[in-house]
C-alpha cells in the first residue's frame, strides 16, 4: 500500500471510530422497545434479501475452493437457506431476551445514609473481528445492539461479499425502524492495516476488541492489541468415557462431539478412555468414529486394540483439528484424565461419561475449563444451546466473561450513589 491508499485508509477507519463513538452515546440511552423493534426489523430484512445474501455468499465459496480453502473453513464459510434462516431466528431469539441494561446488580446503604446501587451499563464500542464464518455479521450485529452497544465489524476477506450483504441488510431493518445506521458498522478493507488500526482503537473509539477465528488471528490480536481482549486461542475440547458409561449413551456422545460438526470450536478433540472398558467401551467408540469418516490416532494401547489407529504423536494432544481427526489416548481413572486435560487442553470445553456420580462430580469441580458437562457433547458449548439466544464466541480468560458470550456478558457496570448532602469528613 502506497503513502496516499495509507492515508486514505487511516482516514476512512478514523471515522468509523468517530461515528461509532457518537452512536454509541446515543445507544446507551436506548429503550429496550427501540432496540427490539430493530432487531427484529433487521431479521425481517435478512428473510427479503435472502436471495442477494446467498448470491453474495456462492461468490464466496467458489472463490474460496478455487484458492484451495480447506474443507472445514469452506463448511464454515458456506450458507444455504437453513442457515439464513437460522441467522434471522438467532436475531429474533436476541430480541426475545430480557433487557441487560440498567439491571440493578447489588444495593445497599452506608451508615451516613448513603445509598450505593451497582447498575449494568453497555460497554460501548465493541471491535469484532472474525474469519470464515458470515453468519458472525449476523450474530455480533444483534448481541452489540441489545446489550446497548456499537460494534464496528471487520470479517475474513474470504467471506467479504456475505458480510456485505447481510450487513446491508441489518443496516436497513436498523435505519428503518428509526435506528441510526452508525449502530453496526462494516470494515470493507480487506487490507491486513485495517486490523492493525483496530488494534490500536481508532483513536480511543474501541473499548474493546474480540477476535473470533483461526489460532494465528487470536494470537495477532492478543499480542497487538492496545485495548482490552475477549478471546479464546483454541477448542482442544476433550470427551473422558469413565469406567462407569453406559456404552450406548457413550458411542451417541462421541460421535456427536467430533463429527456432527467437525469445524466449530466445541468440536472434540481428544477422546480419553478409562483403560477398565477399553474393549468393552473403547473399541466400539472407535468403530463408530471410523464408521463415519474420522481419522484415528491414537497411544500404543489404542492401537493395540485397533490397529488401524495411526500412532498419535505428542503434537496431537495439543492439536485444534477443526476437522474429522481425533486423537485418542487410555487414562487409568478421573485423576490421570483431569491431569491430562491440564496440561494439553485449552481450558475451552471438556466433557464425561459417567454414571458414577462420585467421578462425574470429581470431573466437574476438578477442571478449571470454561465449560464442563456431564453426560453431553462438547457441541453444546454454544451461547443458542445456553438460551442465550446467540453468542459471538466463547471466552476463556478469568476475567469478566467466560464461557458462551452472548448479551449479558456484553455489558459491564457502573455504581450510582445517591445522599442527601453529606460530606466526607
Amino acid at each position: 500500500m502506497n503513502a496516499r491508499d495509507s492515508e486514505a485508509l487511516k482516514a476512512e477507519m478514523f471515522e468509523l471510530g468517530r461515528r461509532a463513538r457518537a452512536a454509541a452515546r446515543f445507544l446507551r440511552e436506548a429503550l429496550a422497545a427501540k432496540k427490539n423493534k430493530a432487531l427484529v426489523s433487521a431479521a425481517q430484512a435478512i428473510r427479503r434479501q435472502s436471495d442477494e445474501i446467498l448470491a453474495a455468499n456462492a461468490l464466496d465459496v467458489e472463490n474460496a475452493r478455487a484458492a484451495g480453502v480447506s474443507g472445514s473453513l469452506l463448511d464454515r464459510l458456506a450458507l444455504d437457506t437453513n442457515r439464513v434462516e437460522a441467522m434471522a431466528k438467532g436475531i429474533e431469539d436476541v430480541a426475545a431476551l430480557a433487557d441487560p441494561v440498567g439491571r440493578e446488580l447489588a444495593r445497599w446503604t452506608r451508615p451516613n445514609g448513603l445509598e450505593i446501587g451497582r447498575v449494568s451499563t453497555p460497554i460501548g464500542v465493541i471491535g469484532m473481528i472474525y474469519e470464515s464464518r458470515p453468519n458472525v455479521t449476523a450474530d455480533a450485529s444483534a448481541i452489540a445492539l441489545k446489550a446497548g452497544n456499537v460494534a464496528i465489524l471487520r470479517g475474513g476477506s474470504e467471506s467479504v461479499r456475505s458480510s456485505v450483504a447481510i450487513h446491508k441488510a441489518i443496516k436497513a431493518g436498523f435505519v428503518a425502524a428509526g435506528l441510526t445506521e452508525f449502530a453496526i458498522q462494516l470494515v470493507r478493507s480487506t487490507d491486513r492495516a485495517a486490523v492493525g488500526m483496530m488494534l490500536d482503537g481508532l483513536d480511543g473509539a474501541i473499548d474493546l476488541i474480540i477476535p473470533r477465528g483461526g489460532k494465528n488471528l487470536t494470537s495477532r490480536v492478543m499480542r497487538e492489541a492496545r485495548v482490552p481482549v475477549l478471546a479464546h486461542l483454541e477448542g482442544v475440547c476433550h470427551v473422558y468415557v469413565h469406567e462407569s458409561a453406559d456404552l450406548a449413551m457413550a458411542r451417541a456422545i462421541v460421535v456427536n462431539a467430533k463429527m456432527r460438526r467437525t469445524s466449530v470450536c466445541g468440536a472434540a478433540e481428544t477422546l480419553l478412555i478409562d483403560r477398565k472398558v477399553l474393549r468393552s467401551h473403547g473399541v466400539p467408540v472407535l468403530e463408530d468414529l471410523a464408521k463415519a469418516g474420522c481419522e484415528i490416532r491414537g497411544d500404543e494401547a489404542v492401537r493395540a486394540v485397533f490397529p488401524s489407529a495411526r500412532a498419535a504423536s505428542e503434537e496431537d494432544w495439543r492439536t485444534e483439528y477443526l476437522d474429522a481427526i481425533i486423537a485418542v489416548r487410555i487414562v487409568d481413572g478421573v485423576d490421570e484424565a483431569v491431569r491430562h486435560i491440564e496440561t494439553f487442553g485449552s481450558q475451552h470445553t471438556e466433557a464425561i461419561v459417567a454414571a458414577d456420580k462420585t467421578a462425574a462430580e470429581r470431573f466437574l469441580t476438578g477442571l478449571d475449563s470454561a465449560i464442563v458437562l456431564w453426560n453431553a457433547s462438547t457441541q453444546f458449548a454454544d451461547g443458542g444451546e445456553f438460551g442465550m439466544g446467540a453468542e459471538i464466541g466463547i471466552g476463556t480468560g478469568k476475567l469478566h466473561a467466560r464461557g458462551p458470550v452472548g448479551v449479558e456478558q456484553l455489558t459491564t457496570f457502573k455504581y450510582i450513589v445517591r445522599g442527601n448532602g453529606q460530606t466526607r469528613p
